[in-house]
């Protein structure tokens, strides 16, 4: 986010009343990670993933994503228990990032801990999927 607050870098960027009451929450999030969003972040940083890079705890509109790749408008959200209850929220806001052109690919904790290979070639295919073939 630029430092003037009333300018946005990208048009699906948290609003800035949103920005400085999401950084804050973001910024603890990255200091406090799940163990799964450990484990898939060790997989994820650093372009590991077919050279794509992904930002963690990443502010759009007024929703945190756990892992963000601009370049294949691919977010990657790891859920854990209390999601079996919140479908209907969940739904809503895919349905609100999808309109930013935002695919959302969600994986389950035990899938992370269990199969993280599954949940890779999920992620792999996801991000071939999005671009453009040349």
């Amino acid at each position: 986010m630029p430092d003037d607050p009333e300018e946005k870098t990208h048009p699906f960027d948290a609003a800035p009343v949103w920005w400085w009451l999401l950084k804050p929450a973001a910024r603890e999030m990255r200091h406090r990670p799940t163990e799964p969003e450990c484990l898939l972040w060790a997989r994820l940083r650093n372009r590991q993933i077919a050279g794509f890079k992904f930002r963690r705890q990443y502010a759009i509109d007024r929703f945190i994503l756990d892992f963000f790749c601009l370049e294949a408008r691919l977010a990657v959200e790891v859920d854990g228990p209390i999601h079996a209850e919140t479908h209907n929220e969940d739904a809503e806001r895919d349905e609100i990032l999808a309109t930013y052109d935002i695919q959302v690919l969600r994986v389950r904790n035990e899938d992370v801990r269990n199969d993280m290979e599954v949940v890779l070639a999920r992620i792999r295919g996801a991000l071939v999927k999005g671009l453009p073939h040349p």
